[in-house]
């Protein structure tokens, strides 16, 4: 979402009749939003200073359009636009992916060149915010894949200069009250938390007040609000969805029985190959790190698989169940899923990775990792050793494209490879032949993300864009792979977040097993919003 610089019009993101994304526009004194055409698959819309034009990142490009429409301008190709800024200079500071520093480009179209640098062990710059007088931008940089323990760094132009401003926050924005001076909005565990700001020394002048509850945050978009120049405030409630859930499994009619009763910030459930195990990431304490953890369904008794500081995430089972390959931050480890043994790393040559899927023969790891062209791409490695040590052997590229390609899941028979890629603007499920050569095909209809295959080879489920899940029968012979439209399988929704649109399926076919919302409530989607006027007086009334 976008507000322009008068507070006059706002700028959304919603998905239409035809499943497609598109940015809607609305003068605050109308009734009704307007689409605008050419549009599709838009997301991160932004305003320029006049707020004649909206920045937004669509078909792995970074485009512009009129706010009364018209035609649609390329400004720049941007793989995974995490957060644009576009300054009274005519410049836009942007984050062109998901591990990637600052750059700049010309509002008028060109090539982008570097801002800022990732330091030692930094895996992010995102959600950029141009001062005053385009002579210094605030960004927020972080090395887990959390932000609550993010640092907000500003850097001036010019010089190059940057220091730390604040840390523990996130998705800076700044609101002035005077030439020089204002203050400093930021995000933390889903709190808007405001302190006085000096854009002369770059500084924080006094403490943190926290302004607003429960204001909707992701990776993507950062916090969910925005602030006009003259003091209008446009957000979304709710809390983050990834950060409180319940571990339920589910069948096709809507029946759920939870499987870890307790609410927690669970994430990339999965099952052992005999479906009596589960292993999943819990976020602990401090905030910011996630360990894996192991339940015995049977005897129903969890317990602490991974003990690495950081985010331990995205668990993948060994076809004998006596191993699990997961990301540690951004390397990968294997370990012993009996508990015996210390986690052992896993040299790829790559960073970061996500493991995805193991072929079932045991011999083939399939992961994603940020490729050439600063997007995801998909690899395979050959895993060797015994069950005692396992070791990589030199990772092999499968799909590399300027798009990103997420998710790679082998066919019970290894023969094909299903993955989620944005290579038509908007994410979609796909298979292709493995290891090769052959075509694509398409196998979603209006968007899809990380696929799963049932273990009879009947059947290929993904999450689409409302959250439910979707079933997919096919036949494969030979090298003639042919699909059916795919159809809901359930009507519950999973859960969004970082990883939580990871499922699995139990090795009957019968039921999903996936993170849930607390409530039935919460389930359901939330398409408003909230506009506050005059929000920079309710600054001066509790900010110090």
């Amino acid at each position: 979402m976008a507000i322009s610089p008068d507070g006059s019009r706002i700028a959304v993101t919603l998905a239409g009749a035809d499943g497609k994304v598109h940015i809607y526009t609305r003068l605050l004194q109308q009734t009704k939003l307007t689409q605008l055409a050419g549009t599709e698959n838009a997301g991160s819309a932004f305003f320029s200073p006049d707020g004649q034009w909206i920045g937004f990142q669509a078909d792995a490009k970074l485009k512009k359009i009129s706010v009364d429409g018209g035609a649609v301008v390329t400004v720049c190709d941007a793989p995974n636009l995490r957060g644009a800024s576009w300054g009274d200079d005519g410049n836009i500071v942007v984050s062109l992916g998901n591990n990637t520093a600052l750059s700049v480009v010309s509002s008028a179209g060109g090539a982008p060149t570097p801002l800022t640098k990732l330091n030692e062990g930094s895996r992010t710059h995102r959600w950029p915010h141009v001062l005053p007088g385009s002579q210094a931008v605030l960004f927020s940089a972080y090395t887990a894949a959390n932000p609550e323990n993010a640092t907000i760094e500003v850097i001036t132009a010019k010089t190059g200069a940057r220091k730390t401003v604040l840390k523990g926050g996130y998705s800076a924005h700044y609101a002035p009250v005077s030439q020089r001076a204002g203050y400093l909005l930021y995000m933390h565990n889903n709190t808007m938390f405001a302190a006085p700001f000096d854009t002369a020394a770059l500084s924080v002048t006094g403490a943190s007040v926290p302004l607003l509850e429960e204001v909707s945050s992701n990776t993507i978009a950062g916090g969910n609000f925005a602030l006009s120049a003259n003091g209008t405030l446009l957000f979304k409630s709710g809390k983050d969805e990834s950060t409180s859930g319940r571990i339920s499994q589910f069948d096709g009619t809507g029946n759920v029985k939870p499987l870890h009763t307790v609410p927690g910030a669970y994430s990339t459930p999965r099952l052992s190959p005999d479906g009596k195990r589960l292993a999943f990431s819990m976020g602990s304490t401090p905030p910011g790190n996630a360990d894996i953890w192991i339940k015995d369904l049977d005897r129903d008794t969890p317990s602490r698989l991974t003990f690495i500081p950081g985010v331990n995430r995205f668990p993948v089972w060994t076809p004998d169940g006596k191993n699990i390959v997961f990301r540690s931050d951004k390397d990968l480890y294997w370990i012993r899923a009996d508990g015996a043994g210390e986690a052992q790393r896993l040299d790829s040559a790559l960073s970061p990775e996500f493991p995805s899927s193991i072929s079932q023969d045991g011999r083939l790891l399939a992961f994603f990792s940020q490729g050439n062209a600063a997007s995801y791409d998909i690899f395979t490695a050959r895993i060797e050793g015994d069950a005692t040590q396992l070791k990589l052997g030199k990772p092999e590229s499968f799909l590399g494209t300027t798009f990103a390609e997420l998710y790679p899941a082998f066919s019970p028979d290894g023969r094909w490879l299903a993955y989620q890629s944005n290579e038509s603007g908007t994410n979609e499920i796909y298979v292709r032949p493995f290891p090769g050569p052959g075509g694509r095909r398409l196998i979603s209809s209006g968007g899809g993300f990380a696929p799963r295959w049932t273990k009879d080879g009947r059947e290929l489920f993904y999450v689409a864009n409302d959250r439910r899940v979707m079933a997919v029968s096919y036949h494969a012979s030979g090298e003639t792979f042919t699909a059916a439209k795919p159809h809901v399988w359930s009507e519950v929704r999973l859960t969004l977040g970082i990883g939580a649109h990871e499922f699995d399926i139990t090795p009957d076919g019968k039921h999903i097993v996936a993170v849930l919302p607390e409530t039935e409530e919460k389930s359901k989607p939330d398409n408003h919003l909230t506009v506050l006027l005059n929000f920079t007086d309710e600054l001066r009334r509790k900010v110090p």
